[in-house]
């Protein structure tokens, strides 16, 4: 069983957002009280934090899907549900998440450091919520956002101050546990060590110090040979790296300063720059005798390199004593040289000012509605119930869809995409208002010539003749008011039919209005004289006045 693992996909899933609560408060004498349903609870987010106790990615191999938990619905009498516990997951420090696409996420790196990789869904409002002078008891509630569900990659970078490569079978698993109390495997065959082996050494009064036993590399490490693609990555954390040289090997074409050559060349092919650290060679075996000999004829060679060299045999432990304080001192100067690890900051990035809360493009017979509000309500709306259909239509309106789709030369009836929601496109009074005025701006040109300044004819999208006039200043209730299919003084000749008048306020057509007066009320209730519509004034009948009949009867 695998004991070590530094990369593992992980399959996060943050909690779902709790539905909200459609309910109507009852009791005794009163048998509708108003709307009382609750808000649903927040789902919870996924985050990943370094804990020092951690040192290997194993626990995700064997569980790589991780759920938060989910917010609990609301309920009546206003009570809210609860949000939904965050799952925090334990990682190593040095942790690198990476996205399926091989993108850098975020890197993990200090004790504590914390990252949230999923975002919990925002709980749906109730009733009571939702409820505005105009909607005083809703009939409906905001279902939950669902949570994000994403896939991640992690990796693991080993933290330690000192690394030692070399070819297989050069003494490095030796080596650590000589120098520490680890116990890795040690066998007289290539590539032993499979997985990354650290240990802590304290040497004399100076701080303790890791050492990692990165797997041996070969010539084309580099390019994925062997093991050295998978491993190299170890190194990039370490501050110091040592090179262990075999000095007892028998294979041909082997020799310290060859195998010395052939490292760093694999090093410096790495994708990381690793030239910046600074480097100790060890001369191992040198208990045999022809080693021995050997180590003292490059010992020359290696300090004209500029290049530490220590000579040390893990079977006898000659030198490992010197090694071990030379290492701690070295170590020792890399952290005092080092800048202090200050606390990760917290970066805002506000909104652009500039930036739509919405797109809209044209995609095949039908258009595409994208940004996070229209996507985030259509995800919230229960379109079992018409009422909170109606309610998202509403709000797509004011936020300007309905426009922008007129702009872009949307008629009824074309599809609509909003995330996984297809429909057929009603437009609302609003949305007709915008698409008489596009269809005007955009077909009624021409010079105009008598009457009421009707310009140039033109197809106006499907709606029939457009002829530019003033609009009324008199909407009558029940009637056209001059709207588009009055005949006498609407903007088209009857393409279209009458539009309902809406509540106070949600029609344009009430921005001009002028209300009549008790006179005008009269003439109209009575019948008398020729009440016009097309100036706002009564227009008196023949022989008469405002007041309508004639003079001889008003005598």
């Amino acid at each position: 069983m695998a004991t070590f693992v530094d990369r593992v996909v992980l399959h996060a899933a943050a909690g779902d957002g709790g539905h909200g609560c459609c309910s109507i408060h009852r009791e005794k004498f009163k048998p509708l009280g108003g709307p009382d349903g609750g808000n649903g609870g927040r789902g919870g987010d996924v985050l990943l934090r370094v804990d020092n106790g951690v040192t290997t990615l194993l626990d995700f191999h064997f569980h790589p899907h991780q759920k938060a938990g989910s917010g609990r619905p609301g309920q009546g009498s206003n009570r809210h549900g609860a949000d939904g516990d965050d799952l925090v997951l334990a990682v190593p420090d040095g942790t690198v998440v990476i996205s399926p696409d091989g993108e850098e996420i975020v890197d993990l790196i200090g004790p504590g450091t914390t990252y949230v990789l999923a975002h919990g869904g925002r709980g749906g409002r109730g009733n009571a919520s939702l409820a505005s002078t105009r909607r005083k008891a809703p009939g409906f509630a905001e279902l939950g956002e669902p949570g994000e569900q994403l896939d991640a990659v992690l990796e693991l970078k080993s933290v330690a101050d000192v690394a030692l490569v070399g070819f297989p079978s050069a003494g490095k698993s030796s080596l650590v546990s000589v120098l520490s109390a680890a116990r890795p495997k040690i066998a007289d065959y290539p590539f032993t060590t499979l997985v990354p082996n650290l240990g802590v050494v304290r040497a004399g009064d100076h701080p303790p110090y890791t050492v990692a036993d990165v797997p041996g590399l070969i010539p084309g490490a580099s390019q994925g040979r062997g093991l050295g693609l998978e491993f190299l990555r170890h190194i990039e954390r370490c501050s110091l790296i040592v090179h262990v040289l075999d000095c007892a090997t028998l294979e041909p074409g082997r020799d310290p300063l060859t195998d010395l050559d052939v490292i760093e060349a694999e090093l410096a092919a790495y994708t990381t720059d690793l030239s910046d650290r600074p480097r100790l060679v060890v001369l191992n075996k040198i208990d045999v005798p022809d080693a021995a000999e050997l180590a003292e004829l490059v010992t020359a060679d290696l300090l004209a390199r500029g290049l530490p060299v220590h000579a040390v045999s893990t079977a006898s432990h000659q030198g490992v004593r010197a090694l071990s304080l030379a290492l701690a001192e070295l170590v020792a100067n890399l952290r005092a040289a080092a800048p202090s690890r200050s606390v990760p900051r917290v970066v805002l990035r506000p909104r652009a000012v500039n930036e739509p809360d919405f797109t809209v493009r044209p995609e095949g017979e039908g258009f595409v509605v994208g940004g996070p509000k229209p996507l985030r309500w259509v995800r919230q709306t229960d379109f079992a119930n018409e009422e909170a259909i109606g309610y998202l239509a509403d709000r797509l309106a004011r936020l300007g869809v309905e426009k922008e789709l007129a702009r872009q030369g949307a008629v009824p009836g074309v599809e609509v995409t909003i995330g996984a929601v297809t429909f057929d496109w009603e437009p609302t009074l609003s949305g007709r208002d915008a698409l008489i005025l596009e269809a005007a701006h955009g077909s009624g040109s021409g010079n105009g010539s008598g009457g009421n300044g009707a310009g140039g004819e033109g197809d106006g999208d499907g709606y029939g003749v457009v002829r530019p006039v003033p609009l009324p200043t008199v909407a009558t209730v029940g009637g056209s008011g001059g709207m588009p299919g009055a005949g006498r003084s609407g903007i088209r000749a009857g393409a279209v039919a009458d539009i309902p008048m809406g509540p106070r306020g949600t029609d344009q057509r009430f921005r001009t209005s002028r209300r009549p007066t008790r006179a005008e009320r009269a003439a109209r209730r009575d019948g008398v004289g020729g009440f016009d519509e097309f100036d706002g004034h009564d227009e008196p009948a023949a022989g008469g006045d405002a007041t309508g009949g004639s003079p001889g009867e008003r005598g």
